[in-house]
């Protein structure tokens, strides 16, 4: 049933409201082992389920120039195998005892998980003990990882439409921060690494110092800490990991560019700003933006050039968040032989509007019912609770009941906040302007 009338959706956000508050809070018992290892439990015995889970605070970011790629190519080698665990064998285990698992990297950090049925919580423990205490890590692992990345990014990057996209945002909005340059990195560096630089870069980054130990689900907590400290207890603590701070000076004067992709047949229109950490309440606002803009089939930018105009195929906002900055992404991929400068002109029509005119009471009460329920549909798992635990000690000054406090974030913003954030970042000269063009084999 679709509710058209203004009093309907008023009375649809006030029940979802009402639904959201009333939500469980969810409640975790955390501590640190000796050797500095961060555990977060949560307790859920509504299904015999339960994600094990171990973020590690180190992802491109932490690489150097001529040393790129690193933490991407480490959520693979540490698949290898260890002392007790066979070479190709780790998924084999996985998958034998009714589990899955899987790993992934961003800027800021590399995410191992699995999930198992509750019986098998001791087993998930052990696996992911065994990678941090002693992976194997040799010229055969490397070797054959080095064609497995080739050839993700064959797949991912090179021959996909608009794969290099990201990759030509990041390298115009940042100058002198790692952020430069993506989490596949460069094949090249790759190449020609030695293993005795794989391996310093395992024993600087991959230590109980620098991880969190997140697991939620069908678990008996005393119980769960024993076997934790028996699997990671006796994992020697290695040296403290000090995080890069590295400024950027601020961008005052817009940026066009222009990238050619033989992958694509369509041209695209984008535009990046440079905005703040996650853990701002900025962040927050500017994500809430991005529903307004491109939230769904009701949102403006989707009315009005996809629609009405329909001058867009395809047309998106979002705001890429990370630990030191974020990038604000709008793009648009054009209908027919519409200019690419028409999409640009349109949006920037309705970005200007939102630093003008306050947003109306119903579209900030959808707002907000659209920014609860990606929040609710964010922690629906036990591998979800687990992430979101650990993101919070790691991104939010170890507030790793940040969990908790997010809803309330997003009910803090008014609409006075969005246009003045819309104001603060969203200008011509704080910006790039990428035109993504169709490139002849």
């Amino acid at each position: 049933m679709r509710l058209r009338s203004k009093g309907s959706i008023l009375i649809a956000g006030a029940l979802f409201l009402s639904m959201a508050s009333s939500a469980q809070k969810v409640k975790f018992t955390e501590y640190d082992l000796d050797n500095g290892l961060h555990v977060i439990l949560h307790q859920d015995n509504t299904s015999p389920v339960v994600a094990v889970s171990v973020m590690y605070h180190v992802g491109s970011k932490n690489e150097t120039p001529g040393l790129t790629g690193f933490a991407h190519f480490f959520e693979h080698l540490l698949f290898e195998g260890s002392k007790n665990i066979k070479r190709g064998e780790f998924m084999k285990i996985v998958s034998a005892n009714g589990g899955s698992n899987n790993a992934n990297t961003t800027q800021d950090r590399t995410f191992y998980y699995e999930e198992f049925p509750s019986n098998q919580l001791k087993l998930g423990l052990w696996l992911e003990s065994e990678r941090m205490m002693h992976p194997v890590i040799n010229e055969v692992g490397v070797n054959t990882q080095r064609e497995v990345v080739k050839e993700e990014k064959r797949m991912r990057v090179d021959n996909r439409p608009y794969g290099h996209l990201m990759e030509e945002v990041f390298k115009n909005l940042f100058v002198k921060h790692p952020y430069h340059w993506v989490p596949i990195g460069s094949m090249e560096d790759i190449n020609r690494a030695k293993l005795s630089e794989f391996q310093a870069f395992f024993k600087k980054f991959y230590v109980p110092g620098n991880a969190v130990l997140s697991i939620s689900g069908d678990l008996d907590i005393d119980s769960t800490k024993k076997l934790i400290q028996s699997y990671f207890g006796p994992i020697p603590g290695g040296p403290e990991v000090v995080q890069p701070s590295i400024a950027e000076m601020p961008i005052t004067q817009e940026i066009i560019d222009t990238a050619y992709d033989a992958n694509i047949q369509l041209p695209a229109i984008l535009t990046a700003y440079r905005t703040p950490a996650e853990n701002s309440k900025d962040a927050v606002t500017l994500g809430m933006i991005s529903s307004i803009l491109s939230g769904g089939a009701s949102s403006r930018l989707y009315k009005e050039l996809v629609d009405d105009k329909k001058t867009a195929l395809q047309v998106a906002c979002f705001n890429y968040s990370l630990e030191d900055y974020g990038a604000y992404l709008t793009l648009a991929i054009p209908n027919g032989t519409t200019p690419l400068d028409s999409l640009l002109k349109d949006i920037d029509a309705n970005i200007k509007d939102i630093q003008t005119n306050l947003i109306s009471e119903q579209d900030y009460q959808k707002l907000l019912n659209q920014a609860e329920m990606s929040f609710v549909n964010s922690s629906n798992s036990n591998l979800g609770v687990a992430e979101n635990l650990a993101n919070g000690y790691t991104f939010f000054n170890k507030n790793t009941n940040h969990i908790n406090e997010q809803l309330k974030e997003i009910r803090s913003v008014t609409r006075e906040q969005i246009r003045d954030v819309a104001r603060k970042y969203l200008n011509k000269n704080q910006r790039l302007v990428l035109y993504y063009l169709p490139k002849a084999k």
